[in-house]
C-alpha cells in the first residue's frame, strides 16, 4: 500500500539533502514532485491544490533548525499536513449512550461492510470488552443474512435473525428491541448495499438512520476504487449524518488516494482501516502514524500493538523461563515461533510497517518465497514425532527420509530447514549467555527467504 508515493517522496527528500538551505526555487521544484506523486496516487485534485499551499507555505515561512537539513526541515512539514489532512488525531468510537449503541454500517455492495461488521464485533469483544448484537438489514443480496451469521458466529458475538420477506425498518426496531432485553452494549446494523447510488438505496437507509438514531453512522467504502471511493462517499455525506469512515482492502493495490482524500472531502474521520479477509484484520486508525508509513518512517507502534496481540504471553514466558533454567530451545519451541509471526500477518505485513531503510535491505529477499518456506517449514515440522521435535540429534538419513514423504517435500528441504535451526538454537545460547552483539549477529540468515 502506497509503495509508489512512498517512493517517490522519497526521491524528494534525497535531493534536497544537498542543499543548504530552502529557496523559493528548490521548494517550488520540490513541490512540483510532490503534487505529481500525489495525483498519481489517486488523491482528489482540490485536495492537492490545498494541501501543496500548505506546504509551500509552512516550508517556505519557518525558520530552518541550524541542525535540521532541508530535507528534514521539508520532511516533517510534509509529515505534519499530511496528517492534519487524514484527521490530525485518531477518532474513537462514541458509545457513550443508554444501550444498546447503535453502530449503523453504510455502502456500496462489494465494498465489504458484512465482513467489517464481523470484524469490527470482533475488535470491539476482545479491546473494549463490550457484549455485541449483530443484524442485516440486507434482504435483497442472496445469502446476506446467512454470511452475517456466519462471520458473527466466527466473531464470537450474537447474532439476531431475520428473513427476505420482512422490511428492513421493521426487523431494524425488533433488533434494538431484543439488545436492551437481552442487555446487550452495542449494536452492528449490516444494511443493504448497490452496484451504485441510486434513490431507493438512500431512501432506505435514511428510513433505517430515523428508526435506529444510531450513536454511530460509519460508512464502509473500498480503498482500492480510489477516487471513485471519495465521489461516493460525498454522496453518501450528503444524504447521511456519517460520523465516520471505514477504508477496507488498504492491503490490496490502492494507491493511497482515498485515505488522503476522503477525510478532506467528506469532513468525516477515518475510525478504522481493514487489512486481509481474516476477523483480526481490522485497525484503528491514526493520521500521524499512517503519515509516518508514508514518508517511509514506519508504523512501529502499530507493529508492536501487533505484536502484543498476537503473542501468546503464557508462551513467551514458558520459553523464558525454559531458556533461564539452561534446557535447549527444541523444534516445538521453533514451531510456536513461526506460528506466532503467522498470526501477526506474516512477514509481508510486518515489512509493511518497517521504515524505509529496513524494507530496503529486507527487500532483497523475495517475501513470496519466503512465505511459503514458512508454511513449508511448519508442514515439516508437523511430519515429526513428538520425541523427535523434542531431541532433533534423533533425526538421521532414514527419518529425514520418512518425515520428508510425510510432509510432501524432498530430504533436502528437511535439511534446510534442520540447518535454519540450528541458527535459532545457536543464536538462543548467545542469548541465554547476554552476549546480544552476538546473538544479533548470528540472526543473519535466520529466517526463511533472507539469503
Amino acid at each position: 500500500m502506497l509503495e509508489n508515493l512512498s517512493q517517490r517522496l522519497a526521491r524528494v527528500v534525497k535531493t534536497l539533502r544537498g542543499e543548504a538551505r530552502l529557496t523559493e526555487a528548490n521548494t517550488q521544484e520540490m513541490l512540483r514532485e510532490i503534487r505529481i506523486a500525489l495525483l498519481e496516487a489517486d488523491v482528489a485534485l482540490p485536495v492537492v491544490r490545498d494541501l501543496i499551499a500548505r506546504i509551500r507555505e509552512k516550508a517556505l515561512g519557518q525558520e530552518v533548525l541550524a541542525s535540521l537539513t532541508p530535507g528534514q526541515a521539508l520532511v516533517g512539514v510534509v509529515h505534519r499536513e499530511l496528517a492534519d489532512l487524514m484527521g490530525g488525531s485518531s477518532a474513537e468510537l462514541n458509545l457513550a449512550t443508554q444501550p444498546p449503541a447503535v453502530i449503523l454500517m453504510a455502502g456500496l455492495q462489494g465494498a465489504g461492510k458484512t465482513t467489517t461488521v464481523g470484524k469490527l464485533a470482533k475488535w470491539l469483544r476482545e479491546t473494549q470488552r463490550k457484549k455485541v448484537l449483530t443484524v442485516s438489514c440486507d434482504v435483497y443480496r442472496p445469502a446476506a443474512i446467512e454470511q452475517l451469521r456466519t462471520v458473527t458466529e466466527q466473531a464470537g458475538a450474537d447474532f439476531f435473525p431475520s428473513t427476505p420477506d420482512q422490511k428492513p425498518a421493521d426487523i431494524a426496531r425488533a433488533a434494538v428491541q431484543w439488545g436492551r432485553t437481552h442487555y446487550h452494549e452495542v449494536l452492528l446494523v449490516d444494511t443493504a448495499g448497490r452496484l451504485a447510488i441510486d434513490e431507493r438505496l438512500m431512501a432506505e437507509i435514511r428510513e433505517l438512520h430515523q428508526v435506529l438514531s444510531p450513536i454511530e453512522t460509519l460508512f464502509v467504502v473500498d480503498a482500492m476504487q480510489g477516487q471513485d471511493a471519495v465521489n461516493t462517499a460525498r454522496a453518501f455525506g450528503e444524504a447521511l449524518p456519517l460520523t465516520g469512515v471505514v477504508l477496507t482492502k488498504l492491503d490490496g493495490d490502492s494507491r493511497g488516494g482515498a485515505a488522503l482524500s476522503v477525510k478532506a472531502v467528506t469532513g468525516k474521520p477515518i475510525k478504522f482501516v481493514g487489512v486481509g479477509e481474516k476477523l483480526t484484520g481490522l485497525e484503528a486508525f491514526h493520521p500521524e502514524r499512517m503519515a509516518n508509513r508514508i514518508l517511509g518512517m514506519g508504523d512501529i507502534l502499530s507493529l508492536v500493538e501487533e505484536a502484543q496481540k498476537a503473542v501468546d504471553q503464557g508462551a513467551a514466558q514458558e520459553l523464558a523461563a525454559k531458556l533461564k533454567s539452561g534446557n535447549r530451545f527444541d523444534l516445538n519451541d521453533f514451531l510456536s515461533q513461526l506460528s506466532q509471526m503467522k498470526k501477526m500477518g506474516g512477514l509481508s505485513s510486518m515489512l509493511d510497517k518497517l521504515p524505509a531503510q529496513m524494507q530496503a535491505a529486507a527487500g532483497q529477499a523475495d517475501l513470496s518465497r519466503a512465505e511459503k518456506d514458512m508454511k513449508r517449514m511448519q508442514g515439516i515440522i508437523h511430519s515429526m514425532t513428538p520425541a523427535e521435535r523434542s531431541k532433533p540429534e534423533l533425526i538421521k538419513a532414514s527419518r529425514k527420509r520418512r518425515i520428508a514423504t510425510g510432509a510432501g517435500v524432498q530430504v533436502q528441504e528437511v535439511n534446510r530447514l534442520l540447518a535454519q535451526f540450528d541458527q535459532m538454537q545457536s543464536m538462543m545460547k548467545k542469548m541465554q549467555k547476554g552476549g546480544l552483539a552476538k546473538m544479533m549477529r548470528g540472526m543473519k540468515g535466520m529466517m526463511p527467504g533472507m539469503r
